[in-house]
């Protein structure tokens, strides 16, 4: 037989790192060539990695939980093939980094065929696809494939709460494997307590974080029948704790790292407006029974986004960003929409690529499907980069408007409030009244060192005209 191990892909985009969520295979599983064996999160997005080889798995290095390095194995897999072990697949060079040594090797065996002959070796994590889920572009530089979605043939899958360790550890009463989440099993390692040991009180036999807590602390575990709080992976607010500590890894680090830096190194400046956005309102109401938008979800977002991208083009220096090594500013003669959206992994900004070349309609579909994708946690990393200009919409929360943090590389984001009914005073000299309106705060914030207060204003003053009275953008556009 060949042992072949597969070690994680290169992520890409300088990320060095990823972690286990949810493996789909267990040791004796058979696997074909491109079926996902493994979920990970990177500080861009959920991933699904496809093994490049087929046979049986041997042995599962990490565990859900586990935060992994580039170029760690993660999964042994036995392709039958006779001879010694056999190495891992070929990796690209310079894009796997601290790369795990090689077992020694005997002459390489022949990769089972993805169904030309055709050898399929490790790649970088990338690219979605035809079902919009992000894949591993995988290949010797012969030939790339995509990422199988589930069902997988040929592999059992585990529930989601299953240990995936290399052997199972018999639970308690010797029945089955230790049920625990990642989280659980995460909390267990760091307190030193072994799972094995530990009377599970949680549905189905699953052992909760108040198991844990209570076995390291040698008292009795609550009884899951006699009606103890079940215990949340995140926080328990009756347990008697006064703290708890959440890890931030994945996209929460990524984010938090990326705010920290935006706000220490572009000098933020902000400015408000306070519109009547009852045309806008009209207009939205309008484009809902027009057949054009029958299948698609209109709201004012829509029409914020197009009026950003048509004020861009009348003030094409907003849409710009500071080049600190060449102390230059580099003007971007397209718009990469972003739209940031609330995930429960964190805060994501995935981007509208060329979203000023877009109809209505094309930019009410790239916006649906883009943040849906993005609150599945299935963005491609490609979808995360290369943002021009940003809107962060709190008005979904019920807030007027906030100070926004710039995404990195940008140099303007707009925070888009809730919209009101307010009294507002319209008409004007005999004819002036004071009418109950749909009105919204709009705020820009921007980086000083290349938009100065003129044009800040003048970007936000001609955004605010436009949801005013959006016929406007007949004429600008």
């Amino acid at each position: 037989m060949a042992l072949r191990e597969f070690k994680l892909p290169d992520p890409g985009e300088g990320l060095t790192e990823a972690d286990i969520v949810t493996w789909h295979v267990a040791v004796g599983d058979t696997v074909k060539v491109n079926d996902v064996v493994v979920e990970v999160e990177t500080a861009k997005s959920l991933v699904e990695l496809p093994v490049p080889f087929a046979g049986t798995v041997s042995a599962l290095h990490v565990a859900e939980g586990d935060t992994v390095e580039v170029g760690t194995p993660i999964i042994t897999v036995d392709d039958g093939v006779g001879g010694a072990s056999a190495p891992a697949a070929p990796e690209p060079a310079a894009e796997v980094a601290a790369a795990a040594p090689a077992a020694p090797a005997a002459p390489a065996e022949p990769a089972p065929a993805a169904g030309d002959g055709e050898e399929i070796g490790e790649g970088l994590i990338g690219g979605t696809t035809s079902t919009g889920r992000t894949a591993v572009l995988v290949g010797y530089g012969v030939k790339q494939t995509e990422a199988v979605r589930r069902p997988r043939r040929g592999v059992s899958v585990p529930s989601a709460a299953e240990e995936p360790a290399d052997e199972p550890a018999p639970a308690p009463s010797g029945g089955g494997p230790v049920l625990a989440k990642p989280p659980v099993r995460k909390l267990a390692k760091d307190l030193g307590v072994d799972l094995t040991t530990v009377t599970p009180s949680g549905d189905g036999g699953v052992v909760t974080r108040a198991d844990v807590e209570a076995a390291a602390s040698g008292a009795a575990a609550p009884d899951a029948t006699s009606g103890g709080a079940r215990a949340s992976d995140a926080t328990r607010a009756d347990d008697g704790a006064r703290e708890t500590r959440v890890p931030v890894k994945g996209v929460r680090k990524m984010t938090a790292q990326a705010m920290v830096g935006s706000a220490f190194t572009a000098p933020h400046v902000t400015e408000w407006v306070t519109v009547d956005v009852t045309a806008t309102m009209e207009l939205v109401e309008k484009l809902k029974r027009d057949k054009e938008f029958r299948d698609v979800k209109v709201t004012p977002l829509l029409v914020l986004a197009k009026a950003m991208c048509v004020a861009v083009r009348r003030n094409p220096e907003i849409n710009a960003s500071w080049d600190e090594d060449a102390q230059e500013i580099v003007l971007k003669h397209y718009v990469n929409l972003g739209i940031a959206a609330a995930t429960p992994r964190g805060l994501v900004v995935p981007n509208v690529k060329d979203a000023d070349r877009m109809t209505m309609r094309e930019l009410a579909d790239a916006i649906a499907a883009l943040t849906a994708t993005a609150r599945e946690g299935r963005i491609p990393p490609a979808d995360m980069s290369g943002g021009t200009i940003t809107i962060t919409n709190v008005g979904v929360f019920g807030v007027d408007a906030g100070t926004p943090i710039l995404n990195p590389g940008e140099s303007a984001i707009l925070a888009f409030g809730s919209v009101t009914r307010r009294p507002w005073v319209v008409g004007s000299g005999a004819d002036e009244r004071i009418e109950p309106r749909w009105v919204k705060t709009l705020a820009l914030s921007f980086d000083h060192r290349l938009v100065d207060g003129e044009l800040g204003s003048r970007y936000l003053a001609d955004v605010a005209a436009l949801l005013a009275d959006p016929a406007r953008g007949l004429v600008w556009g």
